[in-house]
């Protein structure tokens, strides 16, 4: 993975290690909000929202654009199947070390013991 996949990966995870930050990106995905309205949501203050939304953003994962005195937030699917590729290649890598620990214990059963006499 090149340095800067690497980079990505980190935010990326970091961004979804939150479960506010999973649920904010939840709601956005299915649509755009203003960040007021997504506060409301939370047991929190408006600011702690805008920095969750921040994280998110800086990760790639949400975009938010200005209309009128509103900051509106929107999921990025792109971003999300970025991580999904992500994901697989981690669970890719990590199918063919089963399958070749699964290979390594056929051989054994398979290997004949030798009785000493």
């Amino acid at each position: 993975m090149t340095s800067e996949r690497e980079k990505q990966a980190d935010a990326f995870f970091h961004a979804l290690a939150d479960s506010t930050r999973r649920d904010i990106l939840r709601r956005v995905l299915a649509g755009e909000h203003s960040v007021s309205a997504l506060a409301q949501h939370y047991p929190m203050s408006f600011a702690a929202v805008q920095k969750h939304v921040a994280v998110l953003e800086r990760a790639g994962l949400v975009s938010k654009r200005r209309s009128g005195r509103e900051q509106l937030a929107s999921g990025e699917v792109e971003a999300v199947r970025s991580v999904t590729a992500l994901l697989r290649e981690l669970e890719d890598v990590w199918r063919g070390r089963i399958g070749r620990i699964d290979e390594l214990l056929d051989d054994t059963d398979t290997t004949p013991t030798h009785k000493e006499s």
